[in-house]
């Protein structure tokens, strides 16, 4: 089994950014839409590995 690893960063303006990594057939999008909550994001960004179905994706925030 493969380790998955959520990292989140809020820098000091309050938005966060969220990295996913190990999670597998788009399982990801899920964990960020669970992370976000109500949040609206205004950046996101898919690493290549989400897109071949193996893993993550990193998704940007405000944390308001």
């Amino acid at each position: 089994m493969q380790a998955k690893t959520i990292t989140v960063v809020i820098d000091e303006n309050g938005n966060s950014t969220i990295d996913l990594a190990g999670f597998k057939d788009n399982s990801c999008a899920k964990v960020a839409e669970d992370f976000r909550g109500g949040d609206r994001v205004t950046k996101e960004h898919r690493k290549a590995s989400c897109h071949q179905g193996a893993e993550g994706q990193e998704q940007r925030h405000t944390g308001r």
